[in-house]
C-alpha cells in the first residue's frame, strides 16, 4: 500500500500548550482523508507541520516518501495547501490574486490563463473575475481561496475547514470540486468539525482530540467497529420506553423510542411482537444508520463541540 502521508507520534508545543500529543497518522495515495476533530483540537497545527511551516518539537513527518524537514522545495511543489484563513488581496480582482498565485507556483502565460478560465467557471465567478475581492461574499472568497491552491495542479491537496461560515451553494461547489479532484488520483486531507462533510466526502477517517489522534480507519471500518447500532420506534401506546433485556440504552427522540442494542435485529423482533400483541399503529419502526456522531461520543465521551 503506498502512503503519500506518514506522521509518526508527532509532538507540538506552545508555551505550556502541548498542540500535539505523540500524534500518528497515515494518507492512501488517492484517497480523501477526512481529520475530525472539534476546534482547538490540533487540526491546523498538524495540517501546517505537514505542509512545513511548522517543525515538530518531536517525532517524523514524511510527505511522498521525503521527511518533511527543510529544504522541501520538491515536495512543497506538489502540495496544494488552503488555510483555514482567506489568503487573498481584498484589492485586488479574482484575476490578479489569481495570477500572482500561479506564478509564485511557477504557472505563467497561456498555461496560467488557461487554467485561470477553466477555473474561475468552474467556480461559478467568471462574470465576477474582474471585480476586487473585497466585493465578494465570504462563500465566494473560500471558492477562488481554494482555486489558487490548485493552479500547479498538486498531488495532495490541503484543506484546513474550507467551508466554515459559508452559504450552501458555494459549500456544493466546493464539495464538487473535491470529488473532481480525488476522481483524477489526488490524494485530499480535509480538516473539518463537520461529521456530515466527513461522511459524505472521505474514504478513511482520524479523530483527533485534545491533540491526540484518537482513532483511524477507513470510514466504514469506523462505523463498522465503535458505531452504536440502534433501533427506532414510533407507536400509538408506547408513551413510557420499552424494557427488553438486550437493550442496553434508551433514549427519547421526537415522538418515539431510540433503543441502542448489540442485537437490533432482535430487539426489531421483539418489538414487533409486543406492538402487535398491543394492537398498536406503528408510525416507524427501523434501522438506524450508524453515524460518526456517536462514534466520537463513544471514543471521547463528549459531543463533538465547536469551541
Amino acid at each position: 500500500m503506498s502512503y503519500v502521508l506518514e506522521v509518526e507520534r508527532v509532538v507540538k508545543t506552545y508555551g505550556q500548550t502541548q498542540a500535539l500529543k505523540e500524534a500518528s497518522l497515515k494518507v492512501r495515495e488517492g484517497t480523501c482523508f477526512g481529520l475530525l476533530g472539534p476546534n482547538g483540537a490540533g487540526k491546523s497545527t498538524m495540517m501546517k507541520m505537514i505542509t512545513g511551516i511548522l517543525q515538530p518539537d518531536r517525532g517524523t513527518i514524511r510527505v511522498f516518501g521525503q521527511e518533511n524537514r527543510k529544504p522541501m522545495d520538491a515536495i512543497r511543489s506538489q502540495i496544494g495547501y488552503v488555510p483555514q484563513e482567506i489568503t487573498l488581496h481584498d484589492e485586488l480582482s479574482a484575476n490578479q490574486n489569481l495570477k500572482f498565485l500561479g506564478q509564485t507556483q511557477g504557472v505563467r502565460g497561456a498555461e496560467l490563463q488557461q487554467r485561470l478560465s477553466e477555473g474561475l467557471a468552474q467556480v461559478g465567478l467568471s462574470d465576477r473575475a474582474k471585480d476586487t475581492v473585497g466585493s465578494y461574499s465570504g462563500g465566494m472568497k473560500r471558492r477562488v481561496n481554494l482555486l489558487g491552491a490548485l493552479l500547479h495542479q498538486p498531488k495532495l491537496v490541503i484543506l484546513d475547514e474550507p467551508t466554515v461560515g459559508i452559504d450552501p451553494q458555494s459549500r456544493n461547489l466546493i464539495f464538487e470540486m473535491i470529488k473532481e479532484l480525488r476522481g483524477r488520483g489526488t490524494t485530499i486531507i480535509y480538516s473539518t468539525h463537520y461529521m456530515e462533510e466527513v461522511e459524505a466526502l472521505c474514504d478513511d477517517v482520524a479523530i483527533i482530540d485534545h491533540g491526540q489522534v484518537i482513532a483511524q480507519d477507513s470510514l466504514h471500518g469506523l462505523l463498522d467497529q465503535h458505531a452504536t447500532q440502534a433501533v427506532y420506534v414510533e407507536a400509538e401506546g408506547l408513551e413510557q420506553a420499552p424494557e427488553l433485556a438486550s437493550v442496553s440504552e434508551v433514549t427519547a427522540k421526537g415522538r418515539g423510542w431510540v433503543l441502542q442494542s448489540a442485537e437490533p435485529l432482535s430487539v426489531m423482533q421483539q418489538l414487533t411482537t409486543l406492538l402487535v400483541g398491543k394492537g398498536s399503529r406503528v408510525r416507524a419502526l427501523e434501522l438506524m444508520h450508524p453515524s460518526l456522531e456517536s462514534v466520537f461520543l463513544k471514543l471521547t465521551g463528549t459531543q463533538l463541540r465547536d469551541g
